[in-house]
């Protein structure tokens, strides 16, 4: 049996980690500032739900009280916000109100490292705890994203990594940075791959090529350390 704990998981690949990744006994917790429909599936797995906006300064300290001792065998840190029109065509950094690359920096890199802290008690209690920071192709070298503040956010992504991988070596905690390119999130994970590869080919990733790449990292012995893995579309010309 495996406990859980999942950031970002209302929706999207967060959602795909829910329900592809703990077995029939296992337990999740979900973090979302709304409710996970996933709550709904009668799957053999306790799922508990950590209602908490990871933009606020207490959330780490909300969600740490909320588990309170229990041990947690796989942290999932699965949580990207970027700039409100960072994606549309007539997107330009200039117009970044300061507000908002703030708070991308907050939740993305602030967060991420706030609540790893608190929750380290929890895996240290586990015999094989693991650690999956889910970063982006936005995050390496020579990418073509000109949304600064995302970018940045994935890039520092990595270097927690590197950093807290070296922390937690002696208690025998893994911890892996995976890099992803674009992912076919509007596409639920019960609908299959086939669906993802029809109607995009090789320019989107399945969510369920993600899930059974987690699934493999978490199911490593402790012997083994998974550093960082780069996970770009078949198709994609800047990878």
């Amino acid at each position: 049996m495996k406990n859980f704990i999942i950031f970002g998981a209302s929706k999207g690949l967060g959602e795909a980690f829910v329900k592809g990744l703990p077995e029939q006994g296992d337990h999740v917790w979900i973090v979302s500032r709304s409710r996970p429909d996933s709550l709904n599936l009668n799957n053999g797995v306790h799922k508990h739900w950590i209602e908490v906006d990871l933009s606020s300064s207490e959330a780490s300290k909300q969600i740490a009280n909320t588990l309170n001792g229990i041990t947690l065998d796989v942290l999932i840190y699965n949580v990207g916000i970027w700039e409100s029109r960072g994606f549309t065509d007539d997107y330009n950094f200039e117009e970044d109100a300061p507000e908002e690359i703030a708070n991308i920096v907050h939740v993305n890199v602030t967060s991420a490292i706030t609540c790893i802290q608190k929750l380290l008690p929890n895996l240290k209690q586990s015999a094989n705890g693991k650690i999956i920071l889910i970063g982006s192709t936005a995050g390496l070298d020579n990418s073509n994203y000109t949304q600064i503040s995302f970018a940045a956010s994935k890039f520092a992504l990595r270097g927690i990594c590197n950093s807290l991988r070296e922390h937690v070596k002696q208690d025998g905690i893994g911890v892996t940075c995976i890099n992803p390119g674009e992912i076919a999130t509007q596409i639920p994970y019960e609908e299959g791959v086939d669906k993802v590869l029809a109607a995009h080919g090789g320019t989107q990733i399945p969510l369920q090529d993600i899930v059974s790449l987690v699934k493999c990292v978490i199911n490593l012995s402790k012997a083994s350390c998974v550093k960082e893995i780069h996970m770009p579309t078949m198709l994609d010309t800047n990878a």
